[in-house]
């Protein structure tokens, strides 16, 4: 298989020199140096893959990760001048899968995208599992008891995993603490038990979620959670 990949960058000798490691590589590489362009590209073609500079003179790669992501779950590699944590983080937290620092060594690159491609493919091919959840860079496997964020493995307790994976599981729909505790702990809920609330809070933290604005989890003041 060919894989159809996205090269984002306005340096034109880097973008030139991944273009070429990649096609060493028999990947089909769809190279531009301009944004514009390649959101034409990303709603006109069957992408596997993106690789964006962070750094763009006319809309930078955090935007277009994030068009990317209105769409589509492909993986999506930044690449960027910047050293901080602070960028990294952000790259991540809008649905990047990797973040490589410039000067970088190519073959590097071409490794990660191996990698980034092998695991989007593996997960593909067991979507029609059951035992499998993948939601906006969150993924969750029932037979082999993990979670990743991002592609870090979250470790969590057994009852912390099947919390999420009950949440999971019923995405878009919101789940009163009762229904939670019944189906996760398989005991009656009682109106002053906030089990339910602590295991909660724990599991936000262990997803680095903001107290007051959650990506996965969400209240539902007086009635539940929701993962939308």
């Amino acid at each position: 298989m060919s894989y159809h990949i996205l090269v984002l960058d306005d340096e034109k000798e880097i973008a030139d020199l991944v273009e070429l490691y990649l096609k060493n590589e028999n990947y089909h590489v769809h190279k531009f140096y301009d944004s514009k362009e390649a959101i034409d590209c990303i709603n006109t073609t069957n992408l596997d893959l993106a690789i964006l500079d962070v750094m763009l003179p006319d809309i930078d790669g955090f935007s277009i990760c994030n068009i990317i992501r209105e769409k589509y779950n492909y993986p999506i590699i930044m690449l960027t001048a910047k050293v901080d944590d602070l960028s990294k983080i952000q790259g991540l937290s809008i649905g990047a899968d990797d973040y490589i620092t410039k000067p970088f060594n190519p073959l590097e690159l071409v490794a990660r995208v191996k990698s980034a491609l092998r695991r989007y493919y593996h997960y593909n091919a067991d979507k029609e599992n059951t035992d499998f959840i993948e939601i906006s860079g969150l993924t969750i496997n029932k037979s082999s008891h993990k979670c990743f964020l991002y592609n870090e493995e979250i470790e969590l307790t057994p009852i912390e995993f099947s919390i999420l994976w009950y949440l999971c599981e019923n995405r878009g729909k919101i789940v009163s603490s009762e229904e939670l505790f019944s189906n996760v702990w398989g005991e009656k809920y009682l109106d002053c038990n906030n089990t339910v609330m602590v295991h909660i809070k724990r599991l936000r933290q262990k997803l680095h979620e903001k107290p007051k604005n959650p990506k996965f989890i969400k209240t539902v003041w007086g009635v539940g959670y929701e993962i939308e």
